[in-house]
């Protein structure tokens, strides 16, 4: 850059006359050629601090949306009503009016999110008429369980939601607590399967205290078939004040818990025969899984 500023006898007076060709008008390109400078750092420090001419300005596109953007928002029109307006994104509307005063909400949240709601029901009501075919479909393709396939089901449904016994704590004992009934029956009519007689059979409830216990019970009584008698003392769980329970409502029944008495050898088959259900499951090397 020096060598060639040194073929200029004088930078200061060649840069007065950039500034004047510039401030008649002309390009960097006119002046370039006018002046015979083609560096263009050199040519940057000539105009330095000079303003290009207006004609020389290119465009803005969106100017004209912009200011259609501030006026429609200054009109009360939300986002969503400027961009379908407009056909721009969100993000550039929120960019341009941004500093203009929010519109007035003309409905309330209740009500927009009503309006919402009956949007988005038959979209919601598609969804489960679809959902409710696959589960039909899959209820069907189970059929009539054989008394192997209830053996084999009662076991691992145990295995999952039965107390087990531990080398620190022997259990040897059967319990199962839950709170599906559909569990429930499954498990009963396992029991049956099993020949494990009704006074053997004894229930107890576990449910929260701002429940009501003695309906749960009755619910529970009618659905294993078994008499209030055989119920035993109702744990109630005490409600925390800041907790924000979901079972709530007349389908909250809490949890049955049902233990069969004298059931060390029936806990011993339970646990041989998962044993022998895990042993069934073909292993795959780890190499050749896909």
């Amino acid at each position: 850059m020096t060598s060639e500023l040194n073929r200029y006898a004088d930078f200061e007076s060649l840069r007065e006359q950039a500034v004047s060709l510039r401030r008649e008008g002309l390009s960097r390109r006119q002046i370039r050629d006018r002046l015979h400078v083609h560096n263009n750092d050199i040519l940057n420090r000539l105009l330095e601090g000079e303003p290009p001419p207006e004609w020389t300005r290119r465009p803005n596109a969106k100017d004209h949306l912009r200011d259609r953007a501030r006026e429609l928002r200054l009109q009360g029109m939300t986002y969503d009503q400027i961009q379908v307006e407009l056909g721009c994104s969100k993000s550039s509307i929120s960019l341009w009016v941004r500093d203009l005063p929010k519109p007035e909400r003309r409905r309330t949240r209740e009500e927009a999110s009503e309006i919402a709601r009956r949007g988005w029901e038959p979209t919601m009501i598609r969804r489960e008429e679809a959902r409710q075919a696959v589960k039909r479909t899959a209820a069907e393709e189970v059929g009539a369980l054989s008394d192997r396939e209830l053996f084999l089901l009662g076991v691992g449904l145990y295995w999952a939601e039965g107390t087990k016994d531990k080398p620190h704590a022997r259990r040897e004992r059967v319990a199962f607590v839950n709170s599906d009934p559909g569990m429930v029956r499954v498990f009963t009519a396992w029991l049956d399967l099993l020949d494990v007689p009704a006074e053997r059979r004894t229930f107890s409830l576990m449910i929260h205290e701002t429940a009501d216990a003695s309906a749960a019970e009755r619910y529970w009584a009618e659905l294993v078939g078994a008499d209030l008698a055989a119920f035993g003392k109702t744990t109630l769980k005490r409600h925390r004040p800041k907790t924000v329970r979901k079972n709530v409502g007349a389908e909250y029944r809490g949890c049955l818990v049902i233990r069969i008495l004298g059931s060390a050898d029936l806990y011993r088959r339970i646990e041989g025969a998962w044993c022998g259900i895990v042993g069934a499951v073909p292993v795959t090397p780890t190499g050749n899984r896909t």
